[in-house]
């Protein structure tokens, strides 16, 4: 009975290192950061805790691999023992540093794995760290592993199995975590999305690689949040005119819609893209309220708005222009952030949700 514990845990450590590396990885590229949110990089500087992450990373999924790899008869030998050795002095350490989290920074969480670790440390985070190291430490000396030779020990390996993976299920707050994720839909008006995330989307764009020649500047000159979506503002030049190439992208995690606007840099006028012929401004709408300008995604710039919406403020052309709307996307002009469906800044609620991902 006692190998069969043992065995158990070679497939049991392996899925949770590969696991925690992976959701890791996925985290990374939803918010194009390494080192937010990974709990015990929290108690080091600044400028180590990208390196750490990174290397933490690396380690549980070299790990995982490397006892998988060293399960059988292969990998038998001293190159299992010192992947078997390091996987519970990785635990070990981890567990020390949960402790220390815990004491220093109660309100940061595990990072274990990933957006599912946020909670803050508590006694279930600690105590499954420890039963992970005890568990590898189980792994050290034990015999290549081979296909069970009845049916009777087949099932005992898969009671083994199940037991402790509820026994490790009640100590993770993961699981309650990812249950209310499946059954949650969070508004994109509330929808935390860094900057770096929507800039590294609109590089990927179609939108970017046509308009990308006009632009003359890595660094955006301005960018904003309006609700669902958020503004991008790049320098450029036009046949020989300075002009602002205005992006907006809907904040949405996975290829997120992209329109454009181009202004005049001194005026804030629209400027038609080259070969198309400027269209006849209008008289503007009437402005409406903050409640009734609320952008959402069907009543996106894409479609009852201009390329460009912006918000008019003192000092910039594309926040003072009104998002002109180009001949090519079939749109009307407008000269008035009213006109354009969106309200000044100004007339919005001052809301954290809303404009902290500026």
């Amino acid at each position: 009975m006692l190998d069969a514990i043992r065995e158990v845990q070679i497939p049991l450590l392996a899925a949770m290192l590969l696991g925690g590396c992976v959701t890791k990885l996925a985290r990374t590229m939803r918010t194009g950061s390494f080192d937010n949110g990974l709990g015990p990089t929290a108690l080091f500087p600044m400028q180590l805790r990208r390196p750490l992450a990174l290397t933490m990373c690396t380690i549980e999924g070299g790990l995982g691999l490397g006892l998988i790899l060293t399960a059988g008869r292969i990998g038998a030998g001293p190159a299992a023992t010192c992947v078997r050795l390091g996987a519970f002095l990785l635990f070990l350490v981890a567990t020390s540093a949960l402790i220390e989290l815990r004491q220093t920074r109660p309100e940061v969480g595990c990072g274990c794995f990933g957006d599912f670790s946020t909670a803050p440390v508590s006694g279930r985070t600690l105590a499954r760290s420890a039963l992970l190291a005890v568990a590898a430490l189980l792994t050290l000396g034990l015999r290549p592993l081979q296909t069970p030779g009845s049916a009777r020990a087949a099932l005992e390996l898969i009671a083994f199995l199940c037991a402790e993976l509820i026994v490790i299920g009640v100590l993770s707050p993961e699981v309650g975590e990812g249950l209310i994720r499946l059954g949650y839909s969070e508004p994109c008006e509330l929808r935390a999305l860094p900057s770096a995330r929507t800039l590294a989307a609109l590089r990927r764009s179609k939108h970017w690689r046509r308009y990308s020649g006009l632009i003359t500047s890595d660094t955006p000159g301005d960018v904003w949040r309006e609700l669902c979506w958020r503004y991008v503002v790049y320098p450029g030049r036009l046949d020989g005119q300075a002009v602002e190439v205005v992006f907006a992208v809907f904040l949405q995690h996975r290829r997120p819609p992209v329109q454009v606007a181009i202004v005049d840099a001194v005026t804030g006028l629209q400027v038609p893209w080259p070969g198309l012929p400027a269209r006849p401004a209008r008289h503007p709408e009437p402005a409406r309220s903050a409640r009734s300008a609320r952008p959402d995604r069907s009543a996106a710039p894409a479609r009852a708005r201009s390329h460009g919406d912006r918000v008019p403020a003192a000092g910039s052309p594309a926040r003072v222009a009104a998002g002109d709307r180009s001949e090519a996307a079939g749109l009307a002009p407008a000269s008035s952030a009213g006109a354009a469906g969106l309200p000044a800044r100004e007339d919005l609620p001052l809301s954290t949700d809303v404009y902290a991902q500026r």
